[in-house]
C-alpha cells in the first residue's frame, strides 16, 4: 500500500473542529461506550481515535494501523506499523467499530474484498465497518489543472470500486459526511507542497511548483469549500 505521510499533518483534517465533527458523525452511526473495541485502518497520527477514546473514556485503547510510523502520533492509541490484512488475519480481538477512512482506494481490488470479508468476521454482534472516502460525484477540493485531471481519473476508479463493494455487500448503508472548510491559501499551498493527498504523490517537484503557482493565481487568500465524504456502513 502507498505511504501517505501528510494527510493529517497540520491540515483541516487534523484540526480539533474537524475531528469533533467526524467523531460526532461516527457516533450517530454506531453505538459505542467505554467498553467498545475500535480499530482504525490507515490511522495516520491517530488523532481521530485519540479524541474518540477521550470522548468515550474507553477502557481499552483503540488500535490504529498504518505503514507510516509518525513520531507525533497520539499516545491515546495502540499503534501498530503493519498492513491491515496481516493484522486482521491474525488478531483474536473482535471490534465494535472498524474504521477505514480515505484508505480503501490505496488497496487493490482483491485485497479490498479479502480485507472486508475478514473484517466482518472480526466484528462483535452489533459491530460495524465504516468506510469513508471522497465523494466521487461531488468534489470541491481546490486543485490545479494537472491535479484535477489526475483526481478525476482516481475518482472514476473509486466509483467502480464502490460499486464492487456494494455488489459484495448488498445490505450496505450509504451516508454522507460533509465538512465546511475555511483555510488560508498560504496553509493550503503548504499542504500541496507536502503532498497531502494521494493524487499528488507521484508528481515531480517541478509539477508541484507549477501547481503552486497556479493555485496562487487561481484562488482568493481564503479558501472556502465543502470536504465531502461518502460513507459505506457494513454490519456484522
Amino acid at each position: 500500500m502507498t505511504s501517505l505521510k501528510n494527510w493529517d499533518n497540520k491540515t483541516w483534517l487534523s484540526s480539533h473542529k474537524y475531528i469533533h465533527s467526524l467523531n460526532s458523525f461516527l457516533l450517530k452511526q454506531v453505538k459505542l461506550d467505554k467498553n467498545s473495541r475500535i480499530l482504525d485502518i490507515g490511522c495516520g497520527r491517530g488523532k481521530i481515535l485519540g479524541n474518540l477514546s477521550l470522548k468515550l473514556k474507553l477502557l481499552n485503547k483503540p488500535i490504529g494501523l498504518d505503514i507510516e510510523n509518525h513520531k507525533d502520533k497520539s499516545k491515546k492509541i495502540i499503534f501498530k506499523k503493519i498492513d491491515a490484512l496481516s493484522f486482521i488475519s491474525k488478531t483474536k480481538i473482535t471490534f465494535d467499530l472498524i474504521l477505514i477512512k480515505q484508505t480503501i482506494h490505496l488497496l487493490k481490488k482483491g485485497q479490498i474484498l479479502k480485507l472486508l470479508k475478514i473484517c466482518r468476521k472480526k466484528l462483535n454482534p452489533n459491530g460495524m465497518i465504516i468506510i469513508m472516502s471522497l465523494d466521487p460525484k461531488k468534489n470541491e477540493i481546490p486543485t490545479f489543472n494537472l491535479m484535477k485531471k489526475k483526481l478525476n481519473v482516481s475518482l472514476k476508479k473509486d466509483k467502480k470500486l464502490f460499486n464492487l463493494i456494494y455488489k459484495n455487500n448488498p445490505q450496505i448503508i450509504i451516508k454522507k459526511f460533509i465538512y465546511q472548510v475555511k483555510i488560508s491559501k498560504t496553509k493550503y499551498l503548504k499542504m500541496i507542497s507536502n503532498r497531502y493527498i494521494s493524487t499528488l504523490l507521484n508528481f515531480s517537484d517541478n509539477q508541484i511548483i507549477d501547481g503552486l503557482n497556479e493555485i496562487k493565481n487561481k484562488y482568493k487568500n481564503i479558501l472556502k469549500f465543502k470536504d465531502r465524504l461518502i460513507s459505506f456502513i457494513i454490519k456484522k
